[in-house]
């Protein structure tokens, strides 16, 4: 923990944005290098144009092999296209514009020239491709909760979602060839006439407006549940006023600054300023607000794009992610009479098993997927799943009708639900943990660091079950060892060890020389730490001998 996590940013903590615009421009990406060349995690291509590893140069040819992707496929709609409130996401919106003019392609963008959230774009995607011929898709330039240095840019294809891997693949390795030919290939128009070209589109009000199809809003109204909101100054600042005057709830936003530094943030857990909604560190304003005689039955944090939620109690502080959305589904599957009974359930096999316990007991069916928003697309447009939830504060869940809402992350969505729960249970949704946890344990989880280079992070990816000998962790039987996702049979990149009552889960990194560890026990905080060590060996010995 750094001296300085939960304190607000000093000086000396804050970014030069202005050099990190001039560093946009300026700079040339050395295709020699591999942190300078495009490469998709499971949410776009990020880094900072202060490395060389998110520069106009990246965006232009990412967007010109964004564009031939949706040629070769018979996409003919136009791309809605979303920004956040980093500095470097405000070039790179206007690269995209003039990418996309310059090769006749319509781009849709905010009537009030504002940021707009990713399920905001998700939305209108869907909202358009139900009722107009041809297909519409998206271009986000945010690189969602990651710190004022970072830029980011994400593509979301006609299903509204994230893309998958087979798409990002094949947009990357075009743009690195378009970069490494030094963009001979990439038709642009100066973005004037670019800016000019582009189409307004209401996605503010037409999000908000459709807010009453997926949540019971004159619940909340009625039993006057006072909401406080913190936008954290991403692309949610302009929505939550207008969700409260709109919808008439009894709703403040707490903080509507926006400062691409962030200045007014508190620092993380290892001193960077970073819009991380389920850190206690970066919600520490929230948080304190919460602890003494609160005017507010719940608070609510988003991050940069809007995707991910904080949720904050009077009487439980902020709530684990994993806990809220146990919570989230034993509510929504008691309060959604018209979700067909096949319905599943869908999480990440890094979530907690106090979800797989929940589900069990609802009698629904559970989807475990690798890491990835994108495993529960093709289920959210369908219908199939009702619920998609990710350990790190993301989720989406289908309308009140069964229908799609967004196939992408959406923290105002489960910001909003909060209230909902209070609402109509007259509980805190930290409560009805505590009455989960009754009935089904209460877990002890935890995610932590070890080191390993490139090499070890490679045979981390490519293992299989018969890698791993050993039949006891921790004190108990080994039940499975998995290296693909039981839900879609998916490989994880890593490992998942399960127990009785415990599992780990390892994954390589895809920043750092590291892999992450994610572990968990019904059997209390020593047991887990048990499982900790144990998990840090036995992947320390596989990784040698694999």
């Amino acid at each position: 923990m750094h001296e300085h996590a939960g304190r607000r940013a000093r000086p000396e903590d804050l970014t030069d944005t202005d050099a990190l615009v001039l560093a946009y421009a300026d700079r040339q990406p050395d295709m020699a290098d591999v942190a300078q060349r495009v490469a998709f995690g499971t949410s776009g291509h990020r880094g900072s144009s202060a490395d060389g590893a998110f520069n106009e140069g990246h965006v232009l040819a990412i967007t010109q092999a964004i564009v031939e992707h949706r040629a070769s496929q018979g996409i003919t709609g136009p791309v809605f296209v979303g920004r956040d409130t980093h500095a470097l996401s405000e070039p790179a919106w206007r690269s995209v514009l003039e990418v996309l003019a310059g090769n006749g392609v319509e781009a849709l963008v905010d009537a009030a020239d504002g940021f707009t959230p990713t399920p905001a774009v998700s939305h209108a995607i869907l909202a358009y491709n139900r009722v107009r011929p041809g297909q519409a898709d998206g271009i986000l330039l945010t690189p969602s909760h990651n710190p004022p240095r970072d830029g980011g840019i994400k593509y979301n294809p006609p299903s509204g979602g994230p893309a998958g891997g087979e798409i990002t693949s094949a947009v990357a390795a075009r743009a690195n060839q378009l970069l490494e030919d030094g963009l001979r290939d990439v038709r642009r128009v100066p973005f004037e006439r670019a800016r000019v070209q582009a189409k307004a589109h209401d996605f503010l009000g037409r999000y908000i407006d459709d807010l009453p199809a997926i949540l019971d809003l004159d619940a909340i109204r009625s039993a006057g549940v006072r909401i406080g909101a913190d936008p954290l100054g991403g692309a949610s600042v302009a929505y939550w006023g207008e969700i409260a005057e709109r919808h008439r709830l009894d709703l403040t936003v707490v903080n509507d600054k926006v400062d691409p530094r962030w200045a007014f943030m508190p620092l993380d857990s290892d001193g960077k300023i970073r819009m991380d909604c389920s850190s206690p560190c970066a919600m520490a304003n929230l948080i304190e607000m919460m602890s003494g005689q609160t005017p507010f039955d719940v608070a609510v944090g988003n991050d940069a794009d809007a995707d991910r939620h904080g949720i904050v109690t009077p009487d439980g502080g902020l709530m684990n992610p994993n806990h809220y959305l146990a919570v989230a589904i034993a509510y929504l599957f008691a309060h959604r009479p018209q979700w067909a009974a096949g319905v599943a359930v869908g999480k990440t096999l890094v979530s907690s098993s106090m979800i797989d316990r929940v589900v069990a007991g609802l009698g629904r069916r559970l989807l475990e997927t690798p890491v990835g928003f994108k495993h529960f697309v093709p289920g959210l447009l369908d219908g199939s799943v009702g619920f998609g939830g990710e350990e790190s504060a993301g989720a989406a869940f289908l309308r009140k009708d069964g229908s799609v809402w967004t196939t992408d992350k959406d923290g105002i969505l489960l910001s909003l639900l909060a209230a909902e729960i209070q609402a109509v249970t007259g509980k805190s949704a930290s409560q009805l943990y505590g009455d989960l946890a009754g009935r089904y344990g209460a877990p002890a989880y935890a995610r932590i660091d070890a080191p390993a280079d490139r090499r070890e992070k490679a045979r981390l990816a490519a293992l299989s079950p018969t890698d791993v000998s050993a039949q006891v962790l921790a004190g108990e039987a080994i039940t499975s060892i998995l290296t693909a996702a039981p839900g879609n049979g998916e490989a994880i990149g890593g490992l998942k060890v399960t127990t009785e009552n415990a599992w780990f889960a390892a994954r390589p990194s895809g920043t750092e020389d590291v892999y992450k560890i994610y572990a968990e026990s019904f059997l209390g905080p020593e047991h887990l730490k048990a499982v900790q060590t144990e998990a840090r060996d036995l992947v320390g010995k596989v990784l040698k001998t694999a």
